[in-house]
């Protein structure tokens, strides 16, 4: 089990989107993470994967955005994340929140039946989508709930085998079995109720190009980025990207941009014994006045007394 960190802030993958950490080990691609945030901002980044994810969130307000469609989170409820959904949260109150993620595959027999025929690998080849929420209210809430909560108690069991050496390595098969069995529940329980949804082949230009987009940035926020250069990676002219931009991300092209190059500045001012000025220029700002009122925007503080308080306990955390 593991807690899930504000990854964004520190920007760990520059060259692309698609989050390309494993999750699980290579032999059972299922990984459980858990969030407790009492302080003032939760974020999690912009990012896709491959696997899927299922959201459980218990407490607080979240904002989550998925394939540029918003949603605002005030009650206990389940969200599934489909492979390839460029998805992003925020909570800025006290939350808890806690998801499993896991390749679809795990779910995969060798036995052709017809519920690998029919569900299975309809699901593994995108054919087939999970639904997007389950509110407490709905009927099958309760039933996932319980399978849900198998699932964390397996991780954890799980966990504290892995970290007794003298353990046999059976206890962890019979928790990947007890998680897995616990998953194939929580399908069933969606396909009887008619939630899976057959999906047309093709894909959305418009999530596919803001993909693009937000790779390019993290991939030179070093550099000078232009908006004409950020409008022709989609063949579209500036106006129009603005206004697409900022319906899709719910910020300015160069608001994102520079949102970014401060958290590359905020954990570099804690993680490096870097100058002030060496941090502005690694960050892509040529001038240390607009650096300055660009990291006090987003941090409410100065770099130096950014890295005086964060030293010795930064978790990527910018206050908004």
């Amino acid at each position: 089990m593991a807690e899930r960190r504000l990854w964004d802030i520190q920007v760990q993958n520059t060259k692309s989107l698609k989050e390309d950490r494993p999750h699980g080990s290579a032999s059972f691609r299922c990984a459980f993470y858990q969030a407790e945030q009492d302080e003032n901002y939760f974020l999690v980044k912009h990012h896709w994967h491959d696997e899927i994810e299922l959201l459980h969130f218990k407490k607080g307000n979240f904002h989550m955005e998925i394939n540029m469609e918003s949603y605002e989170i005030k009650e206990e409820c389940f969200f599934f994340v489909n492979p390839g959904e460029l998805h992003y949260i925020t909570a800025a109150k006290p939350c808890e929140e806690d998801a499993v993620v896991f390749n679809p595959n795990v779910l995969s027999f060798d036995s052709y039946d017809t519920m690998q025929s029919q569900v299975i690998q309809p699901l593994i080849n995108g054919n087939l989508w999970l639904p997007r929420c389950i509110e407490a209210s709905h009927k099958v809430f309760h039933d996932i709930y319980v399978e849900y909560d198998r699932i964390e108690h397996a991780f954890r069991v799980m966990e504290e085998y892995r970290e007794n050496a003298g353990q046999k390595n059976v206890s962890v098969s019979v928790s990947q079995m007890l998680i897995k069995a616990s998953l194939l529940r929580i399908l069933a329980l969606l396909t009887g109720e008619g939630l899976l949804t057959r999906q047309e082949s093709g894909i959305n230009h418009q999530v596919e190009s803001i993909k693009k987009v937000l790779t390019y940035i993290r991939e030179n926020y070093r550099e000078r980025i232009y908006i004409r250069d950020l409008a022709g990676l989609i063949n579209v002219n500036e106006q129009y990207f603005c206004r697409f931009f900022k319906r899709a991300i719910g910020r300015t092209p160069m608001e994102y941009v520079n949102e970014i190059r401060i958290r590359r500045a905020a954990e570099m001012a804690v993680n490096t014994d870097y100058l002030i000025m060496d941090i502005c220029l690694e960050c892509g700002f040529n001038n240390l006045g607009n650096f300055l009122r660009e990291f006090k925007k987003y941090t409410g503080t100065t770099p130096r007394l950014y890295k005086k308080e964060n030293r010795n306990s930064f978790t990527g955390e910018i206050k908004k």
